[in-house]
């Protein structure tokens, strides 16, 4: 039964082209949404071929699980998989990858937990430096002024709530604000928490796989530029650039030594000469080659089974 075997290396496979591809394209930039999507259908297709071995090598080494697994199938389906053929490794390959899977599991509980206790920290850090009112009842996605020396501007998730220091309003003119909230406001309607938390945890589990890494490295990027699209669409893009800039130039990510926001300076340029967007065909194209990504592996788990029934 190569089965599974097949499957480990195709995600193999995926992890190391997928990546390449995706880095060489001349598209992601020019549009954000579609490379995050295009992302995600990667690292996917991985998971899931993953999972698909470990499913049949487990159902090839245990009859317990093959009878569990192939419950409903018909018996010319069940022969094609050859079950019975499995050597020793199937039970190793079942619990190695089985491990794998509760190790992601485990990452990403701890990174929610974490990203959930940072929320808290920072709302109880809220709560006394801006309280609420006699009488005042706090409402989902209310506006609260925080006084600080420093221009900074952020959105909590959970109960939604966007923080703008006086600072910030002090530099900020015109619509750069309106700017800044939607830029934020477009990362929580997007929950782009989720995707940085979960990129997160596969690469804190696996720090030795590269696509993982690449994950999470190229979600905090093209969220940030799918926020700053969202703003630009509303305000225009100099009005956006201007409000990055107005916002970060404190940091020093301008200069010739930028700081760890080395991105944002990529990101003014592209603000200010926007790069045209793909043709709406070409983004159906490409999302729903994406999405056939990981539908690959799903159907080369069951050609023997269609196979078999012809």
């Amino acid at each position: 039964m190569m089965l599974p075997a097949a499957l480990l290396l195709l995600g193999a496979l995926t992890a190391v082209v997928a990546p390449r591809l995706l880095a060489r394209a001349d598209w992601p930039d020019r549009e954000p949404v579609v490379a995050l999507w295009a992302w995600q259908c990667a690292v996917a297709a991985v998971l899931v071929c993953c999972a698909l071995s470990m499913t049949l090598s487990a159902a090839a080494a245990w009859h317990a699980v093959g009878g569990h697994v192939f419950a409903t199938a018909p018996s010319a389906a069940v022969e094609a998989y050859a079950l019975g053929t499995a050597g020793p490794w199937a039970a190793t390959t079942a619990v190695a990858l089985a491990c794998g899977g509760l190790w992601s599991a485990a990452m990403l509980v701890r990174e929610i937990g974490r990203a959930r206790a940072r929320r808290h920290s920072r709302r109880a850090d809220l709560l006394v430096r801006a309280p609420l009112l006699p009488g005042e009842v706090a409402v989902s996605g209310r506006l609260v002024v925080l006084e600080s020396e420093r221009p900074d501007a952020w959105w909590l998730p959970g109960p939604p709530q966007l923080v703008v220091t006086t600072a910030a309003l002090r530099r900020l003119k015109g619509r750069q604000l309106d700017a800044v909230l939607a830029h934020e406001q477009g990362h929580a309607r997007a929950r782009h928490d989720w995707l940085l938390n979960c990129s997160s945890a596969l690469a804190g589990g696996f720090p030795q796989v590269p696509v993982f890494a690449a994950f999470r490295d190229e979600m905090h990027r093209l969220v940030e530029l799918a926020a700053d699209d969202t703003a630009s669409r509303r305000f225009g893009r100099l009005t956006t650039a201007l409000a990055l800039v107005e916002l970060n130039e404190h940091r020093g990510v301008f200069g010739p030594c930028p700081a760890p926001q080395a991105h944002v300076p990529a990101r003014v340029r592209r603000l200010l000469t926007p790069p045209d967007r793909l043709t709406a065909a070409r983004r159906l194209r490409l999302t729903a080659a994406a999405a056939l990504v990981p539908v690959v592996p799903v159907l080369l788990a069951f050609v023997p089974g269609l196979r078999a029934l012809g």
